[in-house]
């Protein structure tokens, strides 16, 4: 198989795992809703505007920024992927990349098209191609679910994060980025060596 193929497989099967899941959750679990799975894994839906643990800045404007900034950066990583493939990186070089790219892919359809396909009732479910969506355009919030409360001590959670396949996706690209940076990241005189 080609690096190519495995990049396209790649982004295609993590979006398909991303989506599907973030789609039955919304259409099956109420807000804040929390089903056990194991003592230290949960799966407990929540919904956040596009940042990492919930973090809002700028209001309406800073919401679009984010958006637009992560169709950019996709746009980004897109280009990156493409080189990479072109000077024959090694295959997990490929795949994290890929992995970071449909992670980020992910996210981006949550914040700009949930808001006009979903409603957002009071109690209840939400309905897919809803009637009365709960947005518009660019201004959808990004669906969570997967929470490892690892420790619940009185006063103290450890790992209280509450995250998505996509934030999943990204998290092990950058660590398989990190494990090999120097074949991710080369220098130039290796770049030119190896041309």
């Amino acid at each position: 198989m080609s690096k190519k193929t495995i990049a396209i497989v790649t982004v295609i099967l993590a979006l398909l795992i991303d989506q599907l899941s973030k789609i039955y959750v919304k259409t099956h679990f109420e807000i804040q809703e929390s089903v056990r799975v194991f003592d230290w894994f949960r799966i407990h839906f929540t919904e956040n505007n596009g940042m990492a643990w919930g973090f809002e800045f700028g209001g309406k404007a800073g919401k679009l920024f984010l958006t637009l900034f992560r169709v950019v950066a996709v746009f980004g990583i897109i280009y990156w992927l493409r080189n990479t493939i072109k000077r024959n990186a090694p295959t997990a070089v490929v795949l994290a990349i890929a992995l970071v790219l449909s992670g980020a892919f992910g996210n981006i359809i949550d914040s700009v098209f949930y808001g006009v396909i979903f409603d957002a009732p009071a109690h209840g479910v939400a309905t897919l191609f809803a009637e009365n969506p709960y947005g518009e355009l660019f201004y959808g919030r990004v669906v969570d679910m997967l929470y490892f409360p690892i420790y619940e001590g009185e006063s103290f959670t450890f790992f209280n994060a509450i995250f998505n396949g996509a934030d999943s996706f990204i998290t092990i690209g950058v660590i398989l980025l990190f494990i090999y940076n120097k074949e991710a990241f080369p220098k130039e005189e290796e770049k030119t060596t190896e041309q």
